[in-house]
């Protein structure tokens, strides 16, 4: 929904909060996945959660909420309670600020005492999340603190340890070392919001002395938003990729009228170089993993012409396609999303015409398409969007750009044999699929929350519900990586599932099956599979039922089970289907081509 895509209207987001909920969910084709989330507050948090609640649903999570009562969050977190435990959140909010500091340094403290002080401090919070941790497995979020709105002793109070803004930054510090340590524990950088907000305005005394607001009212969407984009990150909803346009884009001028010669890029002017400075910032997105693509009217000897230039920080071999012609782009971006197999939806078009952003926005759904604007804005929008929002970033994300190129010439190999099975053989696979290990949860978790064609059922789970997976004896895990002659493609297949005793013997009922599409016809599901059965077999289990949920994306997989040789049980009138397959009749594999380490 435009209206909650940066930069938006703060003040038309909280007087129609309740049409924009209504618009939201009442939008056709939409799949939410619902998520309880705790906020515990130090403050007043219900407006928070209005506004919270329409940024996620934009996102297409439909979020359930907890709300503690007013400043008990300690108690909260420390101690719980029946009406939270019975909740059951998969992610705790601790909503502190400045505010929530009860005790400051003063003037007259020793270094000791104010260390001792910090160190008070910290522990009480670092307490909090210890509980929710244990309580209930879940993800945690903390704000850190914003600046103080006075600095008692001036410019000292940031260097001194007597200093209010000192003990804040001190404190900040200790929040994001414990960050660092922990996997499932989120910062929402407040401190930084409410700069770039302006600290005068982001609190209201006024506010605070009424209504126990720590932020003033105008300040709530920028709040909630960021908080959002962790969210949505937490449960795959980033964007994977860019489709850039060229002319005046990603340098000044048109460079099939002016030249290469004569396009702005470079440090020769002050437009050359702002150009230059929005390259550099969409080539540091390569090395996180964003793919880079060109949607360009444009001909493609002169798209290239202006990327060769020798002060062109971007070159052709930073983007994995570039479609430079005269076709529409909507086209062009959906052939490059086909090529890279990955949904069109996944695209930020980033163009400074709106025209083409409207053409494109028209025609190809859930697709981002910032307004940009002038150039030098370029980087505050998209920047400020969080459409590639950090939450883990694995060695996976740093290779992403290299296993896309890996696919596309795979794909150009497979062209030269008649027989694909001879082609599988030639690829020299080789597999490792083992129970969930802790150097790939992260991973694991991207891909059950990314994952939307080869995807039996859809449950999204975060990393800390992956860990409880793994650590329950209960469950079957397993991932699988697979490389190849042409290289390592990763962590690529995920599958789960829970032992049930029944008067008939051991099931396994198998909660989620899925693949990445990069890997898709290679037969990693029947290697997957034969694990997943040995396992069985080994643990006693005589029967798996396998499940298939339809969605607008995975009717790839309708047939999956029918595939691998299990019976269908039942069907309903929506398509959920169960499939069986008893374990005690023979079987063949049918793996043919992956070795399996």
């Amino acid at each position: 929904m435009q209206e909650l895509e940066y930069p938006f209207d703060t003040d038309y987001i909280i007087r129609k909060k309740k049409a924009l909920r209504r618009r939201l969910l009442e939008r056709e084709g939409v799949s939410y996945i619902t998520k309880k989330i705790a906020l515990l507050g130090g403050s007043t948090t219900n407006d928070i959660k209005l506004i919270l609640e329409l940024f996620l649903l934009n996102y297409g999570i439909k979020p359930e909420f907890y709300e503690s009562e007013y400043n008990k969050y300690f108690e909260d977190a420390l101690f719980g309670n029946e009406e939270l435990d019975a909740f059951a959140p998969d992610i705790c909010f601790i909503h502190t600020t400045s505010r929530n500091i009860l005790k400051f340094p003063d003037v007259t403290m020793s270094e000791d005492m104010c260390n001792a002080l910090l160190e008070e401090t910290y522990g009480k919070f670092r307490s909090c999340w210890q509980a929710l941790t244990k309580r209930y497995s879940c993800t945690i979020i903390q704000n850190n603190f914003e600046m103080p709105y006075f600095r008692l002793l001036g410019n000292s109070d940031s260097t001194d340890l007597r200093g209010r803004l000192n003990f804040i930054n001190r404190l900040n510090d200790k929040f994001a070392e414990y960050a660092r340590s922990s996997e499932n524990f989120f910062i929402n950088d407040i401190n930084y919001i409410s700069a770039e907000y302006g600290i005068k305005k982001w609190a209201d005394p006024i506010d605070w002395y009424r209504y126990k607001y720590a932020l003033a009212v105008p300040a709530i969407p920028d709040f909630a938003y960021n908080l959002a984009r962790i969210i949505k990150a937490i449960y795959g909803k980033n964007k994977k990729a860019f489709a850039l346009d060229m002319d005046n884009t990603l340098w000044g001028g048109i460079v099939g009228d002016d030249g290469p010669e004569n396009i702005k890029i470079g440090h020769e002017d002050a437009e050359s170089e702002l150009f230059t400075e929005f390259q550099q910032y969409i080539k540091a997105h390569k090395d996180l993993g964003v793919l880079l693509t060109v949607s360009s009217k444009n001909d493609e000897e002169n798209a290239l012409a202006g990327l060769a230039r020798p002060d062109s920080t971007l070159k052709q071999d930073d983007f994995i396609l570039i479609k430079a012609n005269w076709d529409n782009k909507d086209i062009n971006i959906s052939r490059i999303a086909s090529e890279l197999n990955i949904g069109s939806d996944s695209f930020v078009f980033v163009d400074d015409n709106p025209a083409e952003r409207g053409l494109v926005s028209s025609q190809i759904p859930g697709i981002s398409v910032p307004e940009v604007g002038a150039p030098e804005s370029y980087i505050g929008i998209l920047d400020r969007s969080g459409f590639f929002e950090v939450t883990h970033l694995s060695g996976d994300d740093l290779k992403r750009g290299e296993m896309y190129k890996a696919n596309l010439e795979r794909a150009k190999s497979s062209q030269s044999f008649d027989n694909y099975d001879e082609y599988l053989k030639s690829m020299d696979m080789h597999a490792e699929i083992k129970p969930f290990a802790p150097m790939y949860m992260a991973r694991i978790a991207e891909l059950t929350n990314k994952s939307n064609q080869f995807n039996l059922t859809t449950l999204r789970c975060s990393q800390a519900e992956i860990e409880t997976f793994a650590n329950d004896p209960r469950y079957i895990t397993r991932y699988g990586k697979l490389e190849d002659r042409f290289g390592d493609n990763g962590v690529v297949a995920v599958t789960f599932g829970h032992e049930e005793d029944t008067s008939e013997g051991k099931i396994l009922h198998i909660d989620l099956w899925l693949m990445s599409c990069r890997v898709l016809k290679r037969g990693m599901e029947y290697a997957m599979m034969d694990e997943v059965i040995a396992e069985c077999k080994r643990r006693g289990i005589s029967k798996i039922k396998g499940y298939y949920y339809p969605t607008a994306k995975n009717k790839m997989v309708k047939e999956f089970y029918a595939g691998q040789g299990f019976e269908l049980l039942r069907e309903d009138s929506n398509g959920n289907s169960t499939w069986g397959l008893e374990l005690d009749k023979p079987r063949k594999s049918l793996n043919t081509a992956i070795k399996v380490n």
